[in-house]
């Protein structure tokens, strides 16, 4: 691992990613089912949503606008996809469904967002991007679930549309943890920047 570190640094990967407010929140996927080993969950995700209730409150008092995504698929299934070829059960996640809510200790408030998708980015056929933009946001904090798909997807269409995104690695979380380990990885090496909830906050309460 050390020769392919030094193999990153030499070809110039990893710089530092500087923040310039104003900042948004972005909570990925936080819902019932990715919480529950039995559906969609296990790994250190529980942990992680509980890192996240504190950086929400954070960001509510901070004035931060603050978005949540979930995935959603029409009750008829007419929408049903490649996502879902590949992950069959996603369908079960309807607006009504307990497994697509938002888990209880995440609930947005008024003027929070609440996106909804059926691929794994948030911003994806979304109306995410332009809404940030209206809020004036150029760094994008990231937690949610999961770390391998959704969270890394939305973090990369984030860099792509202009955001500077920070993941938050104790708020993110994947149902295994050698591709949670990985992908925080990379995305540091050329996405984003990646650091633990309380170093960024005060990072960015300097701003």
């Amino acid at each position: 691992m050390s020769h392919d570190i030094e193999t990153y640094k030499r070809q110039s990967f990893g710089s530092m990613l500087e923040p310039k407010a104003p900042v948004g929140l972005l909570i990925v996927d936080f819902v019932n089912g990715f919480a529950n080993p039995e559906v969609f969950g296990g790994g250190n995700i529980p942990q992680a949503i509980e890192n996240t209730i504190p950086l929400l409150a954070h960001a509510r008092e901070k004035g931060w606008p603050v978005a949540h995504s979930r995935i959603v698929f029409a009750d008829d299934d007419a929408d049903h996809n490649v996502f879902t070829m590949k992950v069959p059960g996603l369908l079960a996640l309807k607006e009504q469904s307990h497994d697509s809510a938002i888990v209880s200790q995440l609930t947005p408030r008024d003027g929070e967002l609440v996106v909804r998708k059926t691929v794994p980015s948030a911003f994806f056929g979304t109306s995410l991007a332009a809404w940030l933009t209206q809020h004036g946001a150029r760094t994008l904090v990231i937690a949610g679930a999961v770390t391998s798909g959704c969270v890394r997807s939305s973090v990369v269409d984030a860099m792509q549309y202009g955001f500077r995104p920070f993941v938050l690695s104790d708020c993110v979380g994947d149902r295994a943890i050698a591709p949670h380990d990985a992908n925080l990885f990379d995305m540091a090496q050329k996405y984003a920047a990646v650091m633990q909830r309380d170093e960024a906050l005060e990072l960015l309460g300097n701003l």
